[in-house]
């Protein structure tokens, strides 16, 4: 008993063996920070460039109040589930927006670009929108066709109606 006593503790502890590799440390770093599964196989990179996650950062609404210097108020109506009734309801909200030009009245559409905040209230910028209800150029018809259309064609006189006209 007095020679187990006197050898040092470090000798004692090397014949024990753990489950665990994780006893003071001895497991990298890299090990814990990445949890691997070993039915997954080897680990990939991901790609190198990853497109941005755009989720609602920008929206569309209409101008309601323009009154203010450099700034617009844009009304944004959604469609969301109702809570209790789960059928789609429209959910108007507004959102106060920069305009540095002056350049919107009262019942644009301007689309709202999410940016860094600009005052207390105001963390979009109003870009313009193309209205969706433009009419569209008309496109000319070539004239080599060498048949005129029908709208362009003169009605044919003919002299049975003419005469069915006399008549009555």
């Amino acid at each position: 008993m007095s020679a187990v006593l006197q050898l040092p503790l470090s000798s004692q502890f090397k014949s024990l063996t753990l489950a665990t590799p994780f006893l003071h440390g001895s497991t990298p770093i890299s090990f814990l920070s990445k949890p691997s599964s070993s039915i997954a196989g080897p680990l990939s990179s991901p790609p190198a460039i990853l497109p941005p996650i755009r989720a609602m950062k920008s929206m569309q609404g209409r101008v309601v109040c323009a009154t203010n210097d450099k700034t617009v108020a844009v009304e944004v109506t959604r469609l969301a589930p109702h809570p209790k009734y789960k059928r789609r309801v429209r959910i108007k909200k507004k959102y106060q927006a920069h305009d540095p030009s002056n350049q919107f009245k009262v019942g644009d559409f301007v689309q709202l670009e999410k940016s860094r905040p600009i005052s207390k209230t105001k963390a979009f910028v109003a870009v313009p929108v193309v209205s969706k209800n433009v009419p569209k150029a008309k496109v000319a018809v070539p004239a080599d066709l060498g048949l005129p259309l029908e709208s362009q064609q003169k009605p044919p006189e003919s002299d049975e109606t003419e005469a069915s006209v006399a008549a009555a």
